[in-house]
């Protein structure tokens, strides 16, 4: 079912991202499904212990990983300021991340630390260089993981997403793909929070706010996509990411779950189709297909995408955002939420973000 208000909605992309980091942990980054199948059965179906010698050893069942830490460490930044602010956001990092890291993968909050933040430690630690020089090239979603609570925050004002999440990106990802994408990730996020579907039409609502300034794409063609007239102006460039494509994705992966004549058997073997690995070109089409498929069943969305192996953390934290933002707080079940270590306090910072929606 749809979610109750706008409300409902912005608690549930909130918790379900959540729900989706901590159902990652035990059985995050297998290559090996086989492997996978040995180790945690035919199905996962919920928080999972990590196995020894794996990722996040240590840690238990229903904790967050260094992603989850970062998401709530961006809300608590949000709701303290009532909005996006980088100055105490970057204050945050220094003081709370970066003294915890020392630069190795196997460190830091959640038992390991992704390449783009230690690219960042270093540049500011190591280097001291300013925020402004601190993104590097890692190609995945590690800045979605934490700016959706951004998108969440103005899912009612795209223009501002937009910059924030841009900037927010840069702080610790420079590439302009990756923050293209990253942007349009959110953009589609704030416009499910808004109320919309995440449907064949969606990408004509993303490209409408494109062509009214509000998103910041470059884009020559007409209303449907069709060709320029002889004499239309070139559209300004500065400012904007080179092109719309990153927005018209969404409606291509739900035209495809919604297409009789195409399936994925099971769903998670969407993961197969389009990749295990990390990038985020390998990643956000699995993550929208399976929104979009499950768009009223928060809990098939999840299970099938942490089910999927490979880099199954990081797509179930954006299904779960997705998936949450449809069926709202109010569509995630309890056991979900009862099973998160600290979910009381995640929950307070997710109703006092939503508060700040409507």
């Amino acid at each position: 079912m749809p979610g109750r208000n706008i409300e409902d909605r912005a608690r549930g992309a909130l918790m379900g991202a959540f729900v989706g980091d901590a159902l990652g942990l035990g059985p995050h980054w297998y290559y090996d499904l086989d492997a996978l199948r040995r180790d945690y059965g035919d199905w996962i179906d919920g928080y999972t212990d990590p196995k020894p010698g794996r990722y996040h050893e240590g840690l238990r069942a229903g904790q967050l990983s260094q992603a989850g830490f970062l998401l709530a460490l961006t809300l608590e930044s949000l709701v303290s300021r009532g909005g996006y602010d980088r100055d105490d956001f970057c204050r945050r990092l220094d003081e709370d991340l970066f003294p915890r890291l020392d630069g190795t993968p196997v460190s830091g909050p959640g038992n390991y630390t992704s390449q783009s933040i230690r690219e960042a430690w270093r540049r500011r630690v190591t280097l001291g260089l300013s925020w402004d020089r601190t993104g590097g090239p890692a190609d995945t979603t590690e800045a979605i993981e934490r700016a959706l609570a951004i998108a969440v925050r103005y899912a009612a004002r795209p223009a501002e997403l937009a910059a924030h999440v841009a900037d927010n990106t840069t702080l610790t990802q420079s590439d302009p793909l990756v923050v293209s994408l990253t942007v349009a990730y959110c953009a589609v996020l704030g416009q499910l929070v808004a109320g919309r579907r995440l449907d064949a039409d969606l990408s004509e609502r993303l490209m409408h706010l494109v062509k009214t300034g509000e998103l910041p794409f470059h884009a020559v063609t007409r209303d449907d996509l069709q060709p320029p007239r002889p004499g239309d102006p070139d559209p300004p460039r500065a400012g904007r990411f080179a092109s719309p494509d990153a927005l018209l994705s969404p409606s291509y992966m739900a035209r495809a779950a919604a297409d009789p004549d195409i399936r994925i058997e099971p769903a998670w073997k969407v993961s197969l189709v389009y990749g295990l690995p990390c990038a985020i070109y390998h990643q956000l089409p699995a993550a929208y297909y399976l929104a979009a498929r499950f768009h009223d069943d928060f809990e098939a969305a999840v299970l099938h995408s942490v089910n999927g192996g490979g880099q199954n953390q990081a797509r179930t934290i954006l299904v779960g955002a997705l998936a949450g933002a449809q069926t709202g707080l109010s569509g995630i079940p309890k056991r979900f939420l009862d099973g998160l270590e600290q979910g009381g306090r995640l929950l307070e910072l997710a109703e006092a973000l939503a508060a700040a929606v409507g």
